[in-house]
């Protein structure tokens, strides 16, 4: 049974997470309830990506304004199963709000969002779009410092995150074999019994996307991911990356174009909320149009 700590961690993540959850009225009134199954017993929304035609994301034809400025202009961007993107542009070019797009935080006033070709993102509530496949990782970590390397993995593991379920939670050996391979993915094998607090920032963010990877995604959207980090942390990101690319789809927003070079294969350029240029690392660098909006020259 999992600690006191974890168990209260866990309320505040499915808070957090799971809004519509967050009464204890609601909670208790789910246990008077004779005309269904109780909430925490059901499983999670887990649907299956038809991916049989090798791609993953369909962004197509998208656009959104606030207040009078168009964000994003007519997007169109396609994402293959186990494809490493890189997404660069200026501040301002879109890329935030399209990853806001993507994962179900932003409605667009048109176009089309596809997970593979059944799932219309459109149509499902945040929620179901984690459940579904898509995990995001913003750029700055969001650990769950008093605890422990391990039991933040425990947390952020799929599955139920109901209350009774959370105070109940024993740990299968499979789950633990799990975390003991996220572990030496991310390179906190050795850290384990840590405080996630104690971490240094580079640690942090991988231990991050091992919570990310402990949700079994399809598509990871990672946000600048080495932004404070040193030339070592930066290198060992490179590698978590790569090792990870093939069995997950991943897009990257980042800006330190050093990093881009050791990752990419294909670069996506965003610029006034539209695809400027796409393609590989040196076409991206010889061509004028991006020279002159991103790169200054």
């Amino acid at each position: 049974m999992m600690s006191k700590t974890l168990w209260s961690e866990g309320v505040r993540y499915q808070a957090e997470h799971m809004p519509e959850r967050t009464g204890s009225g609601e909670f208790i009134s789910d246990l008077t309830r004779r005309d269904q199954v109780f909430s925490f017993l059901k499983p999670p929304f887990n649907p299956k990506v038809d991916v049989k035609n090798g791609m993953l994301l369909y962004v197509e034809g998208v656009s959104v304004s606030f207040d009078g400025f168009k964000a994003i202009n007519d997007l169109n961007l396609y994402i293959k199963e186990g494809e490493l993107r890189c997404i660069i542009g200026p501040n301002g070019a879109g890329k935030t709000t399209m990853m806001d797009i993507i994962t179900g935080k932003t409605r667009p006033d048109k176009g089309d969002v596809w997970l593979g070709q059944q799932l219309n993102l459109l149509n499902m509530d945040e929620a179901q779009i984690a459940n579904a496949g898509i995990g995001r990782k913003f750029q700055k970590p969001t650990v769950f410092e008093a605890l422990s390397v391990w039991e933040n993995l425990e947390l952020a593991m799929a599955g139920n995150k109901g209350t009774w379920y959370l105070f109940r939670a024993v740990l299968s050996s499979d789950q633990k074999c799990d975390i003991m391979r996220v572990l030496e993915l991310i390179g906190l094998e050795t850290h384990y019994k840590m405080q996630a607090g104690k971490l240094s920032h580079g640690q942090k963010q991988w231990l991050e996307i091992g919570m990310l990877l402990m949700q079994k995604p399809r598509l990871l959207l990672v946000d600048e991911p080495v932004a404070g980090m040193t030339h070592q942390e930066m290198d060992r990101t490179s590698e978590l990356l790569l090792s990870l690319a093939g069995e997950h789809s991943i897009m990257v927003v980042e800006h330190d174009m050093d990093f881009v070079r050791s990752i990419a294969s294909t670069v996506t350029v965003l610029h006034q909320g539209h695809v400027l240029a796409e393609g590989k690392m040196k076409d991206i660098q010889d061509d004028p149009r991006v020279r002159e909006v991103y790169l200054g020259q």
